[in-house]
């Protein structure tokens, strides 16, 4: 019964990667819906989970805190790290550009080549890495439908139904942060099918482990702290650079609401 619930999250996700896909016409608006989705999941859902599952506290700080802080540091450094590494080979790049500059065909494709890594100052491994992260989470809401079925057909089905109302964010959040970062549309929609399949093997999975709660409020917590920041300092700032109008803001209010409204109808 689990599984055959999970198969309702998975349409659900898949439905959500179409959307963002469909709108790319629009994609001011879909990263500010995005970036309000990830928000509202971040600060109504994860965080509120994580204090309830890991409420021990570490020198007077509750420890869902602290990890949900460290996810925000880890996801800064790794950005960091990883645009640095793309800065030092654009440099290379430039290097060749002058050594090259007496071949005019080899300046052009040089100079082409500095535009082109210019442009794509975001890492592709930054997008696929925040998408894995979708994927685990995704994982684990798969378990939790699972482990709820144990208990009782009643907690189950409520479980159920949060997941799958919040699994077309997941979906529409996985396929924006994909391609957000430059990736191919081909692992993007990868990205996405594994997101949807992820709740289906995390309800299977359920049948054979047990993850402790404090465990998993830590995982919460340490995800939720590295959703925000691409939500904060990646996602929103895109959404409104090239296009500050009012419509992408209210797309972001938006994206948040809809999160409130499925937390309390779901809760």
């Amino acid at each position: 019964m689990a599984v055959f619930v999970a198969l309702g999250a998975f349409l659900m996700t898949l439905a959500g990667g179409w959307t963002a896909q469909r709108v790319t016409d629009r994609r001011h608006l879909v990263l500010g819906l995005a970036g309000g989705l990830m928000l509202g999941v971040v600060g109504l859902d994860l965080l509120p989970e994580a204090l309830r599952a890991a409420d021990t506290e570490i020198h007077g700080v509750p420890a869902a805190l602290l990890l949900f802080v460290a996810g925000f540091l880890l996801a800064h450094l790794v950005e960091r790290l990883l645009a640095a590494r793309r800065a030092a080979h654009g440099a290379v790049e430039h290097a060749a550009v002058q050594t090259g500059a007496d071949d005019p065909a080899a300046a052009r494709h040089g100079a082409a080549g500095q535009e082109t890594a210019e442009h794509r100052h975001r890492s592709p491994e930054v997008g696929l890495t925040a998408a894995a992260a979708m994927v685990g989470h995704s994982l684990m809401d798969g378990v939790a439908i699972g482990a709820s079925f144990q208990v009782g057909g009643g907690m189950g089905t409520a479980v159920a139904l949060a997941v799958i109302a919040h699994d077309f964010a997941d979906g529409f959040n996985t396929f924006t942060l994909t391609r957000l970062y430059g990736n191919a549309r081909r692992k993007a929609l990868a990205m996405l099918f594994a997101d949807a399949v992820a709740p289906v093997a995390g309800a299977a999975a359920s049948a054979f482990l047990t993850i402790p709660e404090d465990v998993l409020g830590g995982y919460l917590a340490l995800f939720g702290g590295a959703l925000l920041y691409l939500a904060a300092a990646e996602i929103l700032p895109e959404a409104h650079h090239a296009h500050p109008a009012r419509s992408t803001l209210l797309c972001t209010v938006a994206g948040v609401a809809f999160i409130w409204l499925v937390v309390g109808v779901t809760g």
